[in-house]
């Protein structure tokens, strides 16, 4: 594949707590590896769910909920996901008691580590927290520890949470995304103008690479 001549800029508006969001990032970072197209990341918060409460939901419990999904449904849904997980090299691990969690805290986070240049790492740290290694995102000093184990000063992050600095500019952003008409992710963004949503396989994305390609030549 030939490889885009300018860098490509990439906007992704996803929550992580959204498993088609760590799915098709994987999908689509596997496409970028093999295109060599030069790229640029840029990650943007999503609330699955903002009337979450802070203490969050069993996600069985949840599913059921907002879905009305069975938990044959709920099982059969888990077994495709993580089959499609392992396929780009992530593991899911669903338990009986793994939860759905109110993710503002999260993105103020993300907000905050972008100033570092590492939003990046923490989203997908944050990915694996909570999908591989069930943590309680619900919980500040799990948060904060995620955050030193990037290698991210621990009591700024936590005081970040306590202090609710970056709540403003989430909702911001959020709203900015809202308005663009995004009400599901995950959402791609190329080069600003083209948008493609949900979990699209590495062979669409692919696809998509070639199309930028050919469009920019």
């Amino acid at each position: 594949m030939t490889s885009i001549s300018s860098t490509l800029r990439i906007d992704i508006v996803s929550d992580v707590v959204c498993p088609w969001c760590v799915i098709g990032y994987r999908q689509l970072a596997a496409a970028l590896e093999a295109s060599a197209t030069p790229y640029e990341i840029y990650w943007h918060p999503f609330e699955l769910n903002p009337n979450m409460p802070a203490e969050g939901q069993n996600l069985r419990e949840h599913v059921a909920e907002k879905y009305g999904t069975t938990k044959q449904q709920s099982e059969d849904s888990r077994r495709q996901m993580s089959k499609i997980a392992e396929e780009v090299g992530f593991e899911f691990h669903f338990t009986d008691d793994m939860r759905m969690h109110n993710t503002f805290n999260v993105h103020q986070l993300l907000h905050w580590a972008d100033q570092y240049g590492r939003a990046h790492d923490l989203k997908q740290a944050l990915f694996a927290a909570h999908f591989t290694d069930g943590r309680n995102l619900s919980d500040d000093n799990v948060l904060a520890d995620i955050v030193a184990e990037i290698g991210i000063d621990r009591s700024e992050a936590f005081a970040v949470l306590k202090d609710q600095r970056f709540a403003n500019d989430v909702r911001t952003a959020q709203k900015f995304w809202l308005d663009q008409g995004i009400q599901g992710v995950p959402a791609v963004v190329f080069n600003r103008r083209h948008l493609v949503t949900g979990a699209q396989g590495i062979e669409n994305y692919e696809r998509i690479l070639t199309e930028l390609t050919e469009e920019s030549s």
